[in-house]
C-alpha cells in the first residue's frame, strides 16, 4: 500500500508512543528513584568510611540518577507532544537526544573518577574496609535489581516492535530504543563499578593492597568511557541522519531496479533518514523513459518494506531534462 502524508502523520502521532514505550517509561522512572536513594546512601557512606571506591560509585551514580531522570523526562515529553503536528516526523528524536546527553554525562563521570582515583594514588587515606564493603555489596544488589527492571522493559518494547511488523517485512535490522539503552548502560556501569569496588576493598582488607582501591577507580573510568563512546556514536548517527549505509538503502535501490520497465528508469538521487525505532523516511528522484511511471506506483512498490513509513518521489521524463 502506498505511503501518503496522511499515513505518515497518523504513524508519527499515534503509532510511535506504544505499549513498549509506556513500559520503558515506567521502568525508567522506577529505576531513577531507586538510584537516587542508593546514591544518597553511597555518597554518605563513602565520605564517612573514607573509601574512594564507594565514593566514586556514589558520585557517578549521581550522574546516572540525573541521566535516568532525563530519560524518563524524554519519554514523558515524547508522549505529551506525540499529537503535536509541528513535529513533522513525530517526537522520537527527543528520546535520542536524551540518550546522547546521557552519553556525555557518562564521559563526565569517567573524568571525575580518573581525577579522584589519581588523587588517592598520590595521597592515600585510611579506609574502613568492613563498612565500605557492606555498602558496595548493597549498591551492587540495587544495580542488579534496576538492570532486571530495565531488562523487562526492553523485552516488552522488543515484543511490541515485533508485533507491529508481524504481518510485514521480516527484516528488523536490529533496531534499539536508544533512550532505554542509555538508561540500561548507566545501570550496568553502576553494577560494574560496584563489582570493581568490592574486588578492590577485598584486596585492601585481606592483603593490605591499599593501592588497589584507586587503581580500580581508573579501570572503571576506562570502562565507562568506552561505553559512553559507543552510545555517543549510535545516538549521534541518528541525530545527524547518517543512514545511507543502512540495509534499508539497498532495499530501496533493489525496488527501483526491479521495476517492470527495467533499464528505462535510473535512480539519480536518494536520501534516507530514521524517524523512529525501525522506521525510515526517504526522498528519491528518478530519471525515466517510461511515461506511465507515477510516484504512486513507486510508493506501492516500496510498501513491501513496512519500515519505510514515508516516501517522497520525484520523477523526471527524459524529454524534460
Amino acid at each position: 500500500m502506498a505511503k501518503t502524508t496522511h499515513d505518515l502523520t497518523r504513524w508519527a502521532h499515534n503509532h510511535h508512543y506504544s505499549d513498549g514505550n509506556a513500559a520503558a517509561e515506567r521502568g525508567t522512572r522506577l529505576v531513577m528513584w531507586i538510584t537516587v536513594a542508593t546514591m544518597l546512601m553511597e555518597i554518605s557512606a563513602g565520605w564517612w568510611f573514607n573509601s574512594m571506591a564507594v565514593l566514586a560509585d556514589g558520585f557517578h551514580m549521581s550522574s546516572h540518577a540525573l541521566a535516568l531522570g532525563l530519560a524518563a523526562f524524554a519519554y514523558a515529553a515524547a508522549r505529551r507532544y506525540s499529537a503535536d503536528p509541528s513535529f513533522a516526523f513525530g517526537t522520537w528524536k527527543i528520546e535520542v537526544l536524551a540518550s546522547y546527553t546521557s552519553a556525555i554525562c557518562l564521559l563526565g563521570v569517567a573524568a571525575a573518577m580518573i581525577y579522584g582515583s589519581l588523587e588517592r594514588l598520590v595521597a592515600p587515606q585510611t579506609i574502613h574496609y568492613p563498612e565500605a564493603m557492606a555498602v558496595a555489596v548493597l549498591g551492587l544488589a540495587v544495580n542488579l535489581v534496576c538492570a532486571l527492571i530495565l531488562g523487562q522493559a526492553h523485552e516488552h518494547h522488543h515484543h511490541d516492535h515485533e508485533h507491529a511488523h508481524a504481518h510485514g517485512h521480516a527484516h528488523s535490522h536490529g533496531h534499539d530504543d536508544l533512550n532505554l539503552k542509555a538508561a540500561y548502560i548507566h545501570v550496568i556501569t553502576d553494577a560494574a563499578t560496584s563489582v570493581l569496588a568490592i574486588a578492590a576493598l577485598a584486596g585492601g582488607w585481606f592483603y593490605g593492597w591499599d593501592w588497589l582501591d584507586p587503581l580500580t577507580g581508573l579501570l572503571g573510568a576506562v570502562l565507562v568511557a568506552l561505553w559512553s563512546k559507543k552510545l555517543l556514536a549510535q545516538s549521534g548517527r541518528v541525530l545527524l541522519d547518517r543512514e545511507m549505509d543502512h540495509p534499508v538503502v539497498a532495499e530501496i535501490r533493489d525496488v527501483i531496479a526491479a521495476l517492470p520497465a527495467a533499464g528505462q528508469t535510473e535512480l539519480t538521487d536518494l536520501h534516507v533518514w530514521r524517524v523512529g525505532t525501525g522506521a525510515y523516511a526517504c526522498a528519491l528522484s528518478l530519471l525515466t523513459h517510461d511515461a506511465t511511471l507515477t510516484p504512486l506506483a513507486i510508493r506501492e512498490q516500496l510498501g513491501i518494506h513496512p519500515e519505510i513509513v514515508h516516501a517522497t518521489v520525484e520523477i523526471h521524463l527524459c524529454d524534460e531534462c
